[in-house]
């Protein structure tokens, strides 16, 4: 990404001679301003051109507006004063498509200003939750409930439910139709994808015939191959969208670790040098932006927030999905009509909390080294009757660098103390050493006969089951360490 200081030397003035303080506009210059017009394509307050032809740019109250953001230079984000701001993305179908409430998308990125570290984590929309006066449904729905009640306020209702089940304040909200997805992609030249895995999906929808007869006719053969892709809108929205493809590819799971992909490929490309040379492309996309994108972020707010997280770094940005793997936080159900929904796996929504709340801790880098190193993979068993024990060990331990493979509960739960079996008897020695310190547990190297039973049950339910390097059984003590390793040192 591009520095500030690097765009600077393009518009700025030679220096005159240093003043002990400058004005906030003139420290900005003339790169400014372009930031101004440039961040109202993100506001909903964005300008339109009349049908007379008066330039947009000549419609922008730029005096008035430069003054504002100058006054509102020291103000705070929301979230500022606790260290994170949480902002809910939203992706939905729009007015031209069947169910266009219901929202495809739906991202939770946190900003953490002390480390300029960025957190996304996707939220499955085939997700249960309460919803005041209808009970349980889907949350992909919340848009569209609100948005029969009162028009464009789905962004705030979706994002007023997610922090009471999160019990987590959400401070903004960005809500795009599908539309609005392809053409501002379009306008800024296409995007460039790393696509780890082809994907081969051959029921793609095709937009538009939905009806259309014969039925085979409604869907296209969708192939992308593996390697980096340019993708214009259309594509990057059908990379993002994709249901029902070959393999590992065809989950909504799989499909969420795409979707940010996107993200991240959209914000390089917004934030690249050459878009400063482009005023057409920048009026097309705030254009599009007041067609089609709804949120509550004011302009001064974007350019405070764009200020700080500028110079993002990929290693500085935290990737989860909520999911339904062996060592995920949902589970699967087929409700009474034939429903597929997902639950909380612990039957509430602690465990999902605690990743919440916890994203951004992390571990010492010299733990995560001796770890990733060695590739360790663990299998971790509750042995308590403690409720979601097993799953916060496993967010926490992941934070060392450990593959967890899989979580579940002991046939046993009468453990006192945790206890390590080592399948690699002492090959992964620094992994060993590290699991043992952070969980206080005792070490051995074999298997008693009902544990052997119980894995040969479980993994027999798997199609394709790993074997662990290490079997964590959770025991009583491992309650009274949590909260040394929840708070990891640094």
């Amino acid at each position: 990404m591009d520095s500030l200081n690097q765009n600077q030397e393009l518009f700025v003035q030679p220096p005159k001679p240093p003043k002990k303080k400058k004005s906030w506009l003139k420290r900005f210059g003339y790169f400014f301003v372009f930031l101004l017009v440039f961040l109202m394509a993100f506001s909903s307050q964005a300008p339109k051109s009349n049908e007379a032809g008066e330039s947009w740019l000549d419609r922008i109250p730029i005096i008035g507006q430069i003054k504002h953001l100058v006054e509102s230079a020291d103000k705070q984000l929301k979230g500022e004063d606790r260290d994170r701001i949480n902002i809910l993305l939203l992706g939905m179908g729009g007015k031209q498509h069947d169910g266009g409430y219901l929202t495809d998308t739906i991202m939770l990125v946190s900003l953490e200003p002390s480390t300029k570290k960025v957190a996304m984590l996707s939220i499955p929309r085939d997700l249960t939750v309460p919803i005041e006066g209808l009970g349980w449904r889907k949350i992909n729905n919340i848009n569209a409930f609100a948005e029969v009640e009162n028009r464009d306020s789905g962004g705030l209702a979706v994002s007023q439910a997610i922090s009471d089940i999160l019990e987590l304040p959400i401070d903004y909200y960005f809500r795009v139709d599908f539309e609005g997805f392809i053409n501002i992609i379009n306008e800024l030249g296409g995007i460039k994808i790393n696509v780890k895995n082809a994907l081969e999906d051959p029921l793609y929808p095709i937009m538009g015939a939905e009806d259309a007869e014969p039925y085979e006719s409604r869907f296209e053969h969708l192939y992308i191959p593996a390697g980096w892709q340019e993708m214009d809108g259309e594509l990057a929205l059908k990379y993002a969208r994709s249901r029902h493809a070959y393999g590992g590819e065809g989950s909504d799971f799989a499909r969420a670790k795409r979707q940010q992909k996107i993200l991240e490929a959209v914000k390089d490309k917004l934030l690249s040098k050459y878009i400063i040379f482009k005023p057409l492309m920048i009026k097309n996309i705030i254009n599009q932006v007041q067609e089609h994108v709804s949120t509550n972020l004011q302009i001064w707010e974007i350019v405070k927030a764009w200020d700080m997280f500028k110079d993002i770094s990929g290693s500085n940005i935290i990737n989860k999905v909520l999911d339904n793997s062996p060592s995920g936080l949902l589970v699967d159900m087929i409700t009474s009509d034939g429903a597929y929904i997902l639950t909380p796996r612990s039957g509430d929504f602690a465990e999902i909390q605690y990743l919440v709340h916890n994203i951004f801790s992390d571990a010492p880098q010299k733990y995560q080294a001796q770890v990733k190193v060695e590739k360790a993979s663990v299998e971790i068993r509750n042995g308590t009757w403690i409720n979601g024990l097993a799953s916060q060990t496993s967010m926490d331990l992941e934070k060392y660098g450990f593959n967890i493979i899989r979580v579940g509960n002991s046939s046993r739960q009468n453990f006192q103390k945790s206890v390590i079996y080592d399948l690699t008897y002492g090959e992964k020695i620094d992994s060993l050493t590290v699991l043992k310190e952070k969980t206080n547990a005792n070490v051995s190297f074999d298997l008693p006969e009902w544990l052997i039973e119980d894995i040969s049950k479980d993994v027999a339910e798997e199609e394709k089951p790993e074997k662990p390097d290490f079997i964590l059984i959770l025991g009583q003590n491992a309650d009274a360490t949590q909260s040394g390793v929840q708070n990891i040192e640094q």
